[in-house]
């Protein structure tokens, strides 16, 4: 039975003949970037990742928590267009285009490698990231409508570079600059070739279509919706994303009620393995707690972004009359991303006891669906993950956009759309084991201005906040 593959782990081509001085270079840089990959993720980012988002939590007295139900009404409400509003899309359009780049490789691929070298425990470090996380993302959001601008073109433009502009002044903009180059240098790895890599290996295993042909098919449907920019990508974002998200978790539920047995002691072992160290057994080579939290909170900030700041640069172009309205919207993002769609995956891997198979990636979750339902969910999950991915590059091509457009002006949107879709075609038909390195390290440079700006403008959060909840005669508390 073929299996789907993850970049890096399965189905490698062929590799280019190469000297030996340039394979001795490339193992020397990929050793350096390695370790710095491992120190950017250590224990100091962990905590300022999990220390920022609880800290905000806090200092909101857990509303983002408390205002969960809020933010499913706000999210229902946003459908429909608001004419008084400033913002070029809906706010249920501009969500919809910061899930289209969460909700992706992340939550079937990350999910399933975080279990796989972290151990079921990895799996609460996630819930743990989402939960601080939306207080997270919240902030993020909120801070980017409130300090947003309005570009050379008419368009709404903000993200954590605008709010450290904006917010903490001139000499801090080479925060934001650094933000931006970080951001716009990782979405073509991490939000393009790694995705269409992802599609076109799930094509060429599941369906044996041949890498290139995905790669035509996926630059071609690229440039076509890149062209309409923003509204255009909010249109296509708005259809695919609600449905496919709906298709996967009713899915993901059939799996879950036949093995409704095992749940519980899924969950059990969830818990256990977050604070023991996990043995050897099977294919797994066992797990200590810090690689359970490692793994966990990697993983879970590669699959819903809360800490990265994208989603405010998406939510940034929405209609919203307030900013804490949108930040309201924005965090239903993390808890749909991580709460519900990772939990679903992360039980299946477990409940079908495949976790401690030895393998890894996509291709534990293709293995994991095709164990409950035979023949069907192989290719079920191939159809989901492609269109995921295929999101996911059409969200990070706005996000990278925005960055560009910050450090150089509006000039570049042309040239930029023309490259981004060009390297959709070459990432379909190139290994990338190097590329993922060097995309996961310059999330956590991203990751970096955007914590430290988050913690600075707190007040502002804080501030916006009570304000909005007092004009709605609604006491935060």
């Amino acid at each position: 039975m073929p299996v789907l593959g993850e970049a890096g782990e399965e189905n490698k081509a062929p590799a280019t003949p190469r000297t030996f001085w340039e394979e001795y270079n490339m193992e020397m840089l990929t050793a350096f970037l390695s370790a710095v990959n491992g120190y950017v993720w250590g224990p100091p980012m962990l905590v300022l990742i999990l220390g920022t988002g609880l800290f905000l939590q806090i200092r909101l007295k857990l509303m983002p928590i408390r205002r969960v139900p809020t933010g499913f009404r706000m999210v229902w409400a946003g459908r429909k267009p608001d004419a008084d509003a400033k913002g070029e899309i809906s706010p249920y359009a501009a969500l919809m285009t910061a899930l289209a780049a969460t909700v992706g490789t992340g939550n079937i691929a990350g999910v399933a490698t975080a279990i796989a070298l972290g151990g079921p425990g990895a799996l609460f470090w996630m819930w743990m990231t989402a939960l601080v996380g939306m207080a997270t993302k919240y902030a993020e959001v909120l801070l980017s409508v409130h300090f947003r601008e309005v570009d050379d073109k008419g368009e709404h433009v903000g993200g954590p570079m605008f709010a450290i502009k904006n917010g903490l002044g001139p000499r801090w903009r080479w925060l934001g600059a650094a933000f931006a180059l970080f951001g716009g240098l990782a979405g073509f790895g991490i939000g393009n070739m790694v995705q269409s890599n992802s599609i076109s290996q799930v094509m060429t295993e599941s369906f044996g279509v041949p890498a290139w042909v995905s790669g035509v098919i996926l630059a071609l449907l690229t440039g076509l919706v890149l062209l309409g920019g923003i509204r255009r990508i909010g249109a296509v974002a708005q259809k695919l994303v609600p449905t496919m998200c709906i298709a996967y978790m009713a899915v993901a539920a059939i799996v879950l009620v036949i093995h409704a047995s095992d749940v519980p002691a899924a969950f059990a072992l969830i818990i256990d393995h977050a604070f023991n160290p996990v043995a050897a057994s099977g294919g797994f080579a066992g797990a200590t707690i810090m690689l359970a939290m490692r793994y966990g909170v990697a993983r879970g900030i590669f699959s819903n972004e809360a800490g990265l700041g994208t989603a405010g640069i998406a939510q940034a172009a929405g209609q919203s009359k307030d900013a804490a309205q949108a930040g309201l919207i924005g965090m239903m993002g993390t808890f749909i991303d991580t709460l519900v769609v990772c939990t679903m995956t992360g039980l299946i891997i477990i409940v079908t006891g495949l976790w401690d198979s030895g393998d890894s990636g996509a291709a534990l979750t293709s293995l994991a669906f095709d164990a409950a339902l035979p023949g069907f969910g192989q290719y079920f999950l191939a159809i989901a993950l492609a269109v995921f991915a295929f999101t996911t590059i059409l969200g990070w091509a706005y996000f990278g956009e925005k960055c560009w457009e910050y450090l150089a002006g509006t000039k570049v949107q042309i040239p930029y759309r023309m490259l981004w879709t060009g390297f959709v075609l070459i990432g379909a038909v190139t290994q990338l084991d190097f590329v993922w390195l060097v995309a996961d390290t310059l999330n956590a440079f991203m990751a970096f201005p955007n914590l430290v700006s988050l913690l600075l403008l707190s007040p502002v959060v804080v501030r916006v906040t009570n304000n909005y909840f007092e004009r709605r005669r609604t006491v935060l508390g």
